[in-house]
């Protein structure tokens, strides 16, 4: 039965008056099915790409074409980014349940439009990039909320768990969407799309019967130059990084292409002007204040430096068993996408093992020692991970991703909870959501980061060996010229799309003239890998090293949160 309309400034439960003891694990179950539905579907389509293209009839690898490639794969992550701090700031004003409700019937219903895509082309394909924002539009209204309502929910000494369960089950979720995407796109595209309808539809309806809103709203104007600003400029900031891995002219990468320079200019402007507008706003969109609190700042901060180090991983990852060790190993190209997921696997094990367990440990002694752990073992993780050669024994691969999944679980739950537990009520939703776009923001830096790092080490020394190979197998020394100069991007992103990459960057009449065997030779499984192995290894050991390096600062950061803070009662102010 649905509870009674609630009184604006009186809480039903709340801070431990009134909570159902039963109450709280639906809360906890309906939230962490949310989030895990919104995460499955940020990564679900990385697998399924390919797929995906195919049924609307597009190359992605022409260049014209490479906007919706990024888009599709970006679009729903940006809006996410952009959206959670305002959506967290609604909850507050409104009610975290009436907007989490919300998100739930968006998120469904655009799930359900995406099925039904029947153009094809650059059309189809812009279909669906405008179908994912407004995916991503859902799933901001999911994730901006769930951590206020569970902290709204739980006491305090229950909080770790909680969020424990909730955090890292949210982030296995972006590990399971690459399984999920690598079995259902090769039976039908459409089907990507449509698993999400009856699961959010129950989901929809779930939280509708079943949520209370449990804590006191704070009615207040909106802030609309605030949030108008803070969302050109991230906006703005995000597409001069994901263009920034593009080739400009004659460079391997965009970096020094004006329109991006001019687009992380204006962002930044606008994120400078944004800060500006809030520190003087009555009603505040970004509670800056809250900065003020130092357990909530510290795990703000080691939370983006984790994403950080996090975020572009997932992708190199992937390259290198699609493009390298899973077709010396002896799979073909097509089936490289969903053994890649599966291979991954080991990575969500650790982080649905460590997650729990070290939300529990947190509330018995705090979040400092489990979360300052974890990002020391995540730093170990990858000076492990740079140390394996590119032809891996699988057996080390695996336990040293599961390790890095434990370490990577063993700080989030702790670390989350210790954010949440930091803030005043009121301004739980925009709390929280502020954390998200920090960690969202992050993902899509960290990709710019990762990308460019490697596309660094591919172009100093691809060329050359790509040249090289294609000579010694017959192709003529200008084809071999042009294909050996083409932008790295594209041969990074055709080992990630599951493509044979040979066989899209040689022309059909340059293969024509060569013998059966040397087309046997340049379209099989070993040619492709065994070009690209050293140069992309040179790369990678340097993203390794980023990565080490971000998830040891974060590690200080955690560190500096001080011993376990008595819960906030009150507001730092605006």
């Amino acid at each position: 039965m649905r509870a009674s309309t609630q009184v604006v400034g009186q809480p039903v439960g709340g801070e431990g008056t009134g909570r159902s003891e039963r109450y709280k694990w639906v809360v906890l179950a309906n939230t962490t099915f949310g989030v895990v539905m919104a995460t499955i579907d940020s990564s679900i389509m990385l697998i399924a790409l390919p797929d995906i293209f195919q049924g609307v009839r597009l190359d992605p690898l022409t260049p014209a074409n490479s906007f919706y490639l990024l888009w599709m794969i970006l679009s729903f992550l940006v809006v996410s980014s952009v959206l959670v701090v305002s959506l967290g700031r609604l909850g507050d004003m409104y009610g975290r349940v009436k907007m989490y409700n919300l998100g739930f019937a968006v998120y469904t219903l655009s799930s359900l439009v995406l099925t039904v895509d029947w153009m094809q082309g650059q059309a189809g394909a812009m279909y669906l990039v405008i179908g994912r924002i407004f995916q991503g539009v859902g799933a901001a209204f999911l994730v901006a909320n769930s951590s206020a309502i569970l902290t709204d929910a739980f006491p305090e000494h229950q909080r770790g768990l909680a969020l424990g369960i909730n955090n890292v089950a949210g982030i296995s979720g972006s590990f399971l969407g690459l399984v999920l995407g690598g079995v259902l796109g090769p039976i039908d595209w459409r089907l990507v799309f449509l698993v999400s309808v009856p699961f959010g539809l129950a989901g929809t309806l779930w939280a509708y019967f079943k949520l209370q809103e449990t804590a006191s709203r704070r009615p207040a104007a909106v802030d609309w130059p605030g949030n108008l600003t803070f969302a050109a400029g991230l906006v703005a900031l995000m597409v001069g990084i994901t263009y920034g891995i593009q080739p400009y002219g004659g460079h391997s990468m965009g970096w020094t292409n004006p329109t991006v320079l001019g687009e992380l200019a204006v962002g930044l402007v606008l994120v400078v002007g944004f800060v500006a507008w809030e520190r003087r706003s009555a009603e505040p969109m970004f509670r800056l204040r809250l900065f003020r609190i130092r357990a909530f700042t510290a795990g703000v901060l080691s939370s983006f430096l984790a994403a950080v180090a996090r975020g572009g991983l997932m992708f190199m990852m992937i390259i290198w068993l699609q493009g390298i060790w899973l077709p010396e190993h002896g799979y073909s190209f097509t089936s490289t996408p969903l053994w890649a997921g599966i291979y991954m696997l080991p990575l969500t094990a650790g982080f649905l093992l460590a997650g729990p367990v070290s939300g529990i440990l947190s509330d018995r002694f705090g979040a400092r020692p489990f979360a300052t752990g974890g990002m020391l073992g995540a730093t170990a993780s990858f000076v492990l991970l740079e140390a394996l050669p590119i032809d891996f024994p699988y057996w080390a691969f695996a336990l040293l991703i599961l390790l890095n999944g434990l370490a990577m679980g063993a700080f989030a739950s702790p670390n989350r909870a210790g954010i949440m537990n930091s803030l005043p009520p009121e301004h739980r939703g925009a709390g929280s959501g502020m954390n998200a776009t920090f960690q969202n923001s992050a993902q899509v830096l960290s990709i710019g980061v990762f990308f460019t790092l490697v596309i660094i080490g591919l172009s100093s020394a691809l060329p050359a060996s790509m040249a090289h190979g294609l000579l010694s197998e017959g192709v003529g020394a200008r084809e071999a010229s042009r294909v050996a100069h083409l932008p790295p991007v594209s041969t990074l992103f055709a080992a990630f799309l599951g493509y044979n990459p040979m066989a899209h960057l040689l022309p059909a009449h340059v293969l024509h003239h060569l013998s059966q065997r040397q087309v046997a030779v340049l379209l099989g499984r070993s040619f492709f890998p065994r070009l690209i192995a050293r140069p992309f290894g040179l790369g990678l050991r340097t993203a390794f090293d980023f990565a080490a390096a971000g998830c040891l600062v974060a590690a200080v950061a955690s560190w500096a949160r001080g011993g376990r803070p008595a819960l906030a009662g009150s507001a730092p102010g605006r």
